[in-house]
């Protein structure tokens, strides 16, 4: 990504210029995946002495409990009624941040529960207000931002007064804007894209001066785009200058961390310190070499051969999302397709369908490769290879969520497909070894 942090207000020295934080050094060397940590004290205050921020040592997980964080009991009883016991690393490590107050810039590694980190550390912070929006959550797509606002739903579910509501285009406005001008429906908590709900502030439909926390999840991505980024930072100017910011994403590069600190006021930094770390420790990852046109024989066999919970089978375009969709059906092979040509609602409906475990095979573009967690999904098949090592992280992450094991499948057909392969074993330091002639199921299926 060219670095466009010149295009960016900093919003400190607009607005205050005498309360900007000591910036840390460039501390947070790694990029990478929903699971680092911070150093702990001791290291920490080493390493200021030595004149340098070292908060990206990885430390194992401790026996501690949700009840540890000294959260609201309301909050404590939903996650037991969600079968959570102990917190992940990344939580165990980022929750008690933000709950004390502080800003937090976190990568973490896929499915390990960040997205409950903010979840439960705005609930545990809000006092809800009628018609007053206190906490704003931005995404880049329609559906993690749908996933997010269930996950509020599921977490506040002894907290009734506590309202959310999710924005996004593609969707009649007039709705939104009903539901904002009733003090009754008014949300407290909005989750939202960045177009629709600087949409609703330019309109007066949405008024962000109650607002104390602000949240981006999948941060670079929603920042990678300059378009995108000044719509953030519109959103944010509407805001007070006094609240908590909170961002999180597996892959955080050198050149986009600048960015998101321009945001933030002394922000904890929570991070993998060693790319090797990002890789999925549950997940078997293998490649097959073949030709395009033994793509479809080579599925077929792999769908009528392991054995899966759920698929998702990644490919490069719309077009061939529909054409491969089409003809796992026509191979009674009963799939469904989720990608960016469909209408929002029926994008939706898909990825319910998917969710409820419906439907076990997924076929997608890349809209479905960040965040989105569906539990069930044990294989990812890469029927196109990724462009990148990052945008394969995050596919291969829809598998072997929160440690669970899980198997991801990746085809390679041409030089291109395998200097990708060959940028992801080199940066994450992982072997991804050719697909063996059996793969016994106890390796990638949870008993």
């Amino acid at each position: 990504m060219a670095d466009h942090a010149e295009d960016l207000i900093d919003y400190d020295e607009e607005e205050e210029e005498t309360t900007l934080p000591t910036t840390t050094t460039e501390a947070a060397e790694a990029e990478a995946a929903e699971g680092g940590d911070d150093a702990a004290p001791a290291d920490d205050a080493a390493a200021k002495t030595a004149g340098k921020d070292n908060k990206g040592s990885y430390v194992g997980v401790h026996s501690t409990s949700f009840r540890d964080f000294l959260m609201k009991p309301e909050l404590l009883r939903a996650i037991v009624d969600c079968g959570f016991e102990h917190p992940s690393e990344v939580q165990q490590e980022t929750i008690p941040a933000a709950i004390n107050g502080n800003d937090v810039l976190c990568q973490a590694k896929s499915g390990l529960g960040k997205t409950a980190v903010f979840v439960l550390a705005t609930l545990n912070k809000i006092t809800p207000v009628p018609g007053a929006v206190s906490t704003i959550v931005l995404c880049h797509t329609r559906e993690l931002a749908f996933q997010i606002r269930n996950e509020y739903v599921r977490f506040s579910k002894y907290l009734p007064d506590i309202k959310t509501e999710v924005f996004y285009g593609g969707v009649n406005i007039k709705k939104d804007q009903e539901i904002l001008a009733d003090k009754e429906k008014c949300p407290n908590i909005v989750v939202g894209t960045p177009g629709r709900i600087l949409q609703l502030v330019r309109e007066k439909s949405l008024r962000l001066n109650s607002v104390n926390s602000f949240v981006i999840d999948e941060c670079d991505k929603v920042l990678d785009s300059l378009d995108m980024r000044r719509d953030v930072q519109d959103i944010f100017l509407a805001t007070p200058h006094n609240k908590q910011v909170l961002m999180f994403s597996a892959t955080l590069s050198k050149e986009i961390r600048p960015v998101c600190k321009k945001f933030m006021q002394d922000p904890r930094e929570i991070f993998v310190d060693d790319e090797a770390k990002l890789t999925l420790h549950g997940l078997q990852q293998y490649y097959v070499t073949l030709t395009e046109k033994d793509k479809n024989r080579k599925l077929s066999d792999l769908l009528d051969s392991l054995e899966f919970n759920q698929v998702v089978i990644f490919v490069k375009s719309v077009s061939r999302a529909k054409l491969l969709n089409k003809l796992l059906n026509s191979c009674n092979f009963p799939s469904i397709c989720i990608h960016s040509g469909m209408p929002q609602e029926e994008r939706i409906a898909k990825y319910k369908e998917f969710k409820d475990f419906t439907k076990r095979i997924m076929v997608a573009t890349d809209i479905f490769g960040r965040g989105i967690d569906v539990e069930r999904v044990n294989i990812v098949v890469n029927y196109d290879i990724s462009d990148s090592a990052d945008a394969y992280l995050h596919r291969v992450g829809r598998a072997g969520r929160f440690g669970t094991k899980g198997l991801a499948i990746t085809f390679v057909s041409t030089e291109e497909d395998k200097s990708v392969l060959e940028s992801v074993q080199e940066r994450f330091e992982v072997n991804v070894t050719e697909l063996p002639a059996s793969i016994d199921a106890k390796t990638y299926m949870t008993a």
